[in-house]
C-alpha cells in the first residue's frame, strides 16, 4: 500500500479523503466509498497503487476523444474500483468489484513499466480508464508525471467527481479529458450513480479554466435523461462554458443492472445531435452507431474534416489545427 496524496487527518485516527467530491471521513481500519482507499492507524492508504487490473492499446477516438491526436493510439489501463455506482456500467466487473472484496487485486506494473510500455508500442498517450483514475489517484499521478518527461501526453476518463485539489494538482501533467455528464438531474445522478450533479459541472469548469483539453460524453439511456428538456439542458451548459467543446451523445445498450431498459433508437441521438447545434455547439458526435455522426465538419465551410468509420479514421484535411479547405482554425490538440 501507499499513503494518499490528498487527505486530512482528524481526531481519534480518523482522516478524511480529499480526491474526490464524496470526501468521505473514514474511521480507523475503514474504506472510502470507493472501497480501493483505507484508513490504516489514522493514514490513508490506496489499496490499488501499481496493480493494474486491465491493459490495452486503443485508438484514441474509443476514449472518446476526437480533438486529441485524432488517428494516434494510447496505452489505456485501469485499477479495481470507483466512486460511483452506475446501475449501468459497462465495465463494472473491475469499477464495481472494489479491491477489498476481490481476491485480484490486480497485475503488478508500475508507473515506469506503464511509460516503458507506451514507448515501446509507439503510443502517444496514456489514458487513465476503464474505472475511475480519480480512485487510483497516486497511480495516474505518478504515471503521468514520469509521461511526461517522456514526451508522452495523459488523457483521463473520468465521472468528472473530483475535487478541484485533484484537479490543481494533476493540472501540469494532465492534457486532456473525455468528462461523463450522465445526466443534468441531481435526483438521478443520485438515485442511479450514488453521486450528485454539482462536482461534476464544477469540475467541467475547472478543467477547461485550467487549460485541459476536454471533451463530453452523454449516454443516452431511454426513459431516464433522453426527454428534449434534459437534453437542452446539458447542451446549453456546455455551450455556456465553451462552444468548441465536442459532445459525445452515445448510444444506450442493456447492461449490468439495466437489462430491462431499451437499446436507444437512433432517432433520439439525432435529436440529440440536433439540439446540440441548436444551443450552439459546433461539434456533436453521435457514439455507438454506424454510417453517420462521427465525422468531424469545418464549424466554417462545412466541408468533412475527418472523416471516420467505427475508430477507424479514413480521412484527414486537418495540418496543424487548421482547416485545408478555408483555413479556419479547429479547437483542439493535433499533430
Amino acid at each position: 500500500m501507499k499513503e494518499a496524496y490528498l487527505y486530512e487527518k482528524l481526531e481519534n485516527k480518523a482522516v478524511k479523503c480529499l480526491v474526490c467530491a464524496h470526501c468521505c471521513r473514514i474511521q480507523d481500519n475503514n474504506f472510502g466509498i470507493c472501497k480501493a482507499r483505507q484508513n490504516i492507524n489514522g493514514t490513508l492508504h490506496t489499496a490499488v497503487y501499481g496493480k493494474a487490473v486491465s491493459l490495452g492499446i486503443d485508438p484514441i477516438e474509443k476514449k472518446p476523444l476526437y480533438h486529441f491526436f485524432p488517428g494516434t493510439t494510447s496505452f489505456s489501463f485501469a485499477a479495481r474500483g470507483c466512486n460511483f455506482h452506475c446501475c449501468f456500467c459497462q465495465n463494472w466487473e473491475i469499477s464495481q468489484s472494489p479491491a477489498v472484496d476481490s481476491g485480484f487485486l490486480g497485475e503488478d506494473f508500475l508507473p515506469e513499466e506503464i511509460v516503458q510500455a507506451s514507448l515501446k508500442h509507439g503510443c502517444k498517450s496514456i489514458s487513465y480508464t476503464y474505472s475511475e483514475p480519480t480512485v487510483f489517484f497516486e497511480y495516474a499521478f505518478d504515471t503521468a508525471k514520469l509521461a511526461k518527461e517522456k514526451g508522452l501526453y495523459n488523457n483521463f476518463v473520468t465521472n468528472g467527481f473530483m475535487t478541484k485539489d485533484c484537479l490543481q494538482m494533476i493540472r501540469p501533467y494532465l492534457d486532456a479529458a473525455n468528462v461523463d455528464l450522465k445526466f443534468f438531474r441531481d435526483e438521478s445522478y443520485f438515485k442511479i450513480c450514488s453521486g450528485s450533479l454539482k462536482p461534476v459541472l464544477d469540475s467541467i469548469k475547472e478543467m477547461h479554466n485550467l487549460g485541459i483539453w476536454i471533451e463530453i460524453t452523454t449516454l443516452i439511456i431511454p426513459g431516464e435523461n433522453d426527454s428534449k428538456e434534459e437534453l437542452c439542458d446539458i447542451a446549453g451548459f456546455i455551450a455556456c462554458i465553451d462552444k468548441n467543446i465536442p459532445w459525445h451523445v452515445s448510444r444506450f445498450h442493456p447492461y449490468y443492472k439495466f437489462i430491462d431498459h431499451s437499446i436507444t433508437p437512433e432517432a433520439t441521438l439525432r435529436m440529440a445531435q440536433e439540439i446540440g447545434y441548436k444551443e450552439g455547439l459546433k461539434f456533436v458526435y453521435a457514439g455507438n452507431v454506424s454510417g453517420w455522426g462521427n465525422n468531424t465538419l469545418c464549424p466554417v465551410c462545412k466541408k468533412i474534416l475527418i472523416k471516420r468509420e467505427g475508430f477507424s479514421i479514413l480521412e484527414n484535411n486537418i495540418s496543424s489545427g487548421k482547416c485545408l479547405f478555408c483555413n479556419a482554425v479547429i479547437p483542439g490538440v493535433f499533430k
